[in-house]
């Protein structure tokens, strides 16, 4: 493991934004993490508190809402903190954007993330 304890909570030795302490948690446990910080016991039950999205649901919510300088980091830390394949990863956002529960949970990040898809679309048609 390349930094030291301090690197990784400021966001690591290259200066990423990647979730306090995470770096050394192997892949797929972004879920779990999420869940820890709710409360909640891992493996996805619902919190109500949360309306009912479950803790993968809220990780990709939060991996969504920090940006990456490129697209290689990204799939790369896709893989390593949510432990799904970058392709898997878009097809679970793309349907969370169209969840209102997803918007009610993150409004900022999903509203933002439906204006970019629909630009992109735009662009297509």
């Amino acid at each position: 493991m390349s930094g030291t304890e301090d690197e990784r909570d400021s966001g690591g030795a290259d200066g990423g934004t990647d979730e306090p302490g995470t770096a050394d948690r192997p892949a797929g446990a972004a879920a779990d993490a999420a869940a820890d910080a709710v409360g909640e016991a891992p493996g996805g039950a619902a919190d109500p508190a949360a309306g009912d999205l479950s803790a993968e649901d809220r990780a990709v919510l939060a991996f969504a809402a920090r940006g990456r300088p490129s697209s290689g980091e990204k799939e790369r830390a896709v893989r390593e903190q949510l432990g799904m394949s970058p392709v898997r990863y878009y097809q679970y956002l793309n349907a969370l954007l169209d969840d209102p529960r997803a918007a009610r949970h993150a409004p900022v990040t999903v509203n933002r993330l439906r204006r970019l898809r629909q630009a992109a679309r735009d662009r297509t048609h």
